[in-house]
């Protein structure tokens, strides 16, 4: 086994529309304003961009990231990473119970020397850091969109 290497699948059940969640899924750039562990993502063209998130640990990831899929209509969108993290991540939004299901699909290899030397003894705390990261967008997504 890879211990630097992370396979994550999240589900979010919210209760706006598909469009409206693509809607806000889509404008990464606005992500802060949501996402407290997104705490700043900078555009570098239509494309691509850097994000910088911190969650509960001590330390920042920095990664930058490219647009790969944007479809509307099938309700996914899906970036290429690289930077602390290389790979990738997906949403895919379906209509669920009047509102959306949002299937959130990352697969990653750290790259940060830090988090490399620490991967063995320290994974169960970086997974546990990455689902505190995802409740509190899931918490603010979901405000976010009861105020929209």
């Amino acid at each position: 086994m890879d211990w630097c290497r992370y396979r994550f699948r999240n589900v979010w059940d919210l209760t706006a529309g598909p469009a409206a969640v693509y809607e806000v899924l889509e404008r990464a750039e606005e992500y802060p304003r949501w996402w407290p562990q997104v705490r700043e993502v900078t555009a570098l063209d239509e494309i691509t961009g850097t994000a910088r998130f911190r969650s509960f640990l001590p330390y920042e990831l920095l990664v930058t990231a490219r647009a790969q899929r944007r479809d509307p209509a099938a309700g996914v969108l899906e970036v290429g990473m690289k930077g602390d993290l290389e790979g990738w991540a997906r949403w895919t939004l379906t209509e669920h119970g009047g509102g959306t299901r949002a299937l959130y699909e990352q697969e990653v290899e750290v790259r940060k020397p830090l988090m490399r030397r620490l991967a063995l003894p320290c994974r169960p705390v970086f997974r546990a850091n990455h689902a505190a990261m995802m409740r509190g967008g899931r918490r603010g997504l979901a405000a976010y969109l009861g105020g929209v």
